[in-house]
């Protein structure tokens, strides 16, 4: 039986290095709401002022898919996120609500004005009220903005789950598992015998289990969070790009970091190859290298971004065509709301999916980095074949 707090060896220097990453790009400047507004100009066509004020689709999805430093809950409502600035003459921290609900307002710190533009911070001079282009390219922002805030939640989630199901272990050994022990026991062994064993070796699995298990449930209590409408879930946290590239980067730098001798001689110089076929392969294959973990960060950030836009973009058929006509949004709504739901009982199964695939070629990965030769495949083999005899 694994030893279920292994489970934690890993996890708080995955969650330090994606809360670090994370910060360091802070805000995706996909929010529209600080974008400036369009001024009236005379003799403007009234459709024109009709448009302005009417409802936008691609900001209300963008909205909701980006980062942001607030917590949005309804309407004008919404929890406010602290600001952590580090500029060139000091650290400036304060909440974001200082910068309004529509992120138009500017705030003046110790140092200098700060204000948003399409979602990032800007520092403006306190005297003249001028962009000072020096400040803002010397400003990093540490703050703790809606996916830092919602990792941080995952990240107590699991440490809650998983330490009583250690601790209900540790009561009752030996005795079959019930309430969130039978939940979560299935899900460990599934890790182990139909992603590690066969894709690593009986011999060499245990080692890659904590990483393993620890990155299939926080992809997985990430992406079931995401679904949740209302606090604390409805977060785009592993569609986030830069949570994304920090699971994958882990992947790769365990790859390298256990990757034996056999394996680096297939990389720089794969046995049996002729030295001018070699010239073209052996860039190839360090291409290769980097292009797996990029494989594993875009199809995580894609598909789970993906599944949030096509349902909002249905969603957000109802307000554009209930604005031509209230009967029309009446009778779209019926259409976009079943697709809605049939969209949201499609992402409870991607959700998984994305987790599990993320863990299986993470797995894949270590074991032909650790592979001697053909003992891997041979094992697999011989699995699929005691499968089929039984």
């Amino acid at each position: 039986m694994i030893n279920k707090i292994n489970i934690f060896k890993h996890f708080l220097a995955i969650v330090a290095l994606i809360f670090s990453v994370n910060t360091a790009f802070a805000y995706d400047p996909a929010n529209n709401d600080t974008l400036p507004k369009a001024t009236e100009h005379e003799g403007a066509p009234a459709h024109d002022e009709h448009k302005e004020g009417g409802f936008d689709a691609g900001k209300m999805i963008l909205e909701h898919v980006a980062d942001n430093h607030s917590w949005h809950m309804w309407g004008h409502t919404a929890i406010p996120l602290p600001v952590i600035l580090k500029t060139d003459k000091g650290l400036e921290i304060f909440s974001s609500s200082n910068f309004g609900h529509e992120g138009e307002e500017k705030y003046t710190g110790n140092y200098y004005t700060y204000g948003l533009e399409e979602g990032t911070v800007v520092a403006f001079d306190k005297e003249v009220g001028d962009l000072n282009e020096e400040a803002t390219a010397n400003l990093t922002d540490l703050s703790i903005t809606k996916n830092v805030a919602s990792m941080l939640i995952t990240m107590f989630l699991m440490l809650w789950v998983f330490l009583s199901v250690a601790k209900a272990y540790k009561k009752n050994p030996g005795k079959a598992p019930k309430g969130l022990q039978s939940f979560i026991e299935p899900l460990i062994i599934f890790v182990r015998d139909d992603v590690a064993k066969p894709s690593i070796g009986d011999k060499r699995y245990e080692r890659f289990m904590p990483f393993l298990l620890t990155v299939f449930f926080f992809v997985l209590f990430s992406n079931y969070m995401g679904l949740v409408p209302f606090f604390p879930g409805g977060v785009n946290l592993t569609g986030s790009i830069s949570v994304a590239m920090v699971l994958a980067a882990f992947t790769l730098v365990i790859t390298f970091f256990v990757a034996n001798k056999h394996y680096w001689l297939h990389v720089f110089a794969m046995p049996g190859v002729p030295i001018p076929v070699l010239i073209i392969l052996t860039p190839i294959e360090i291409l290769g290298l980097f292009l797996r973990p990029f494989v594993l960060m875009i199809r995580l950030f894609a598909n789970i971004t993906a599944g949030h836009i096509i349902a909002l973009a249905f969603f957000s058929l109802i307000f554009i065509f209930g604005e031509m006509n209230t009967g029309l949004g009446f009778g779209v709504s019926i259409f976009s709301l079943v697709f809605t739901i049939f969209m949201g009982f499609l992402e409870l199964l991607v959700a998984f999916l994305q987790a599990y695939v993320f863990t299986l070629l993470s797995a894949i990965y270590f074991g032909s980095a650790v592979d001697e030769g053909h003992d891997v495949h041979n094992h697999v083999d011989d699995h699929l074949a005691d499968r089929t005899t039984h």
